[in-house]
């Protein structure tokens, strides 16, 4: 076999493969929308039933209906928005600091900070509800809050840290001697180039917020109840609503996938600036 007859095999592979996995992943998300658009006896028939009169009233029950989850919606995107704000606007100056001040203990902080992110989650739910009973904060937007900011921080400093190393020290050195103070510095020279990095850790921050389950189910309750909560009261013991629960969980995706093509370009700047710059230094 000839060399471009190898290459076109390997290449006829690799796409094969792509498409594979492709299929894979959409596959869920095709059938949680087909079976969205059934109604429950047609969700229970086996085998299933290919061509079938589409409804909406799956999407109606799910948001207008007695267990509508427009409530919850609201709750998420109170406890997605505020803790990544948060979030983001703490980790920006201290992942500056790891990435570019010389501090006493630098290194103790930061394996403390990355140590964070080793405990398991199961770990630290009753210490967390134990200290939220306490305080009086348990099913309230600020306790919700509180937790997933603990565990969301430690991740936006170290995922930021990698793109402001990339940064050149030569930018900042220029600053200083225009008389520019560490503030303005941040600001006027470091956050414009930092942008793609931003992006993609403030949505990295809302979409582990916005998904969070073992917390919320836990610490949450009737006053406030996050959309990933709220979609098991589709489920019973006597049956589970397939074709709400599927309409209530692609309703609650809408959010998610609205804020990835409105970041679009600014998340690909930022996962593709960190490889080009580290090419270029190799």
């Amino acid at each position: 076999m000839s060399r471009a007859a190898r290459r076109r095999a390997a290449t006829s592979i690799l796409l094969g493969a792509t498409v594979a996995l492709l299929l894979l992943w959409v596959f869920p998300i095709l059938w949680a929308i087909v079976v969205s658009l059934k109604g429950e006896v047609e969700v229970l028939a086996w085998p299933p039933s290919v061509v079938f009169a589409p409804t909406l009233d799956n999407y109606a029950d799910a948001l207008a209906g007695r267990f509508s989850i427009l409530p919850n919606l609201w709750s998420s995107v109170v406890i997605a928005t505020v803790t990544t704000a948060i979030t983001v606007g703490l980790a920006v100056p201290a992942a500056y600091a790891f990435a570019r001040l010389r501090l006493r203990g630098k290194q103790t902080i930061g394996f403390y900070t990355l140590a964070t992110q080793m405990i398991p989650p199961i770990g630290l739910l009753v210490p967390y509800y134990l200290i939220l009973s306490k305080v009086g904060w348990l099913d309230t937007y600020q306790g919700l809050i509180t937790v997933y900011f603990t565990f969301s921080l430690p991740f936006a400093i170290w995922l930021l840290v990698s793109y402001m190393e990339d940064i050149p020290h030569e930018m900042e050195e220029a600053a200083f001697l225009d008389k520019a103070g560490r503030l303005r510095t941040l600001w006027y020279v470091i956050l414009p180039q930092v942008r793609g990095g931003i992006a993609v850790t403030t949505v990295f921050v809302f979409l582990n917020a916005w998904n969070e389950f073992l917390f919320a189910v836990q610490l949450s309750g009737n006053t406030v109840r996050p959309v990933t909560v709220a979609m098991y009261n589709f489920v019973s013991v006597e049956q589970t609503l397939w074709g709400k629960l599927s309409a209530a969980a692609l309703v609650a995706m809408l959010p998610v996938i609205a804020i990835g093509f409105a970041a679009q370009r600014q998340i690909v700047k930022g996962l593709t600036v960190g490889a080009v710059k580290g090419g270029g230094r190799r």
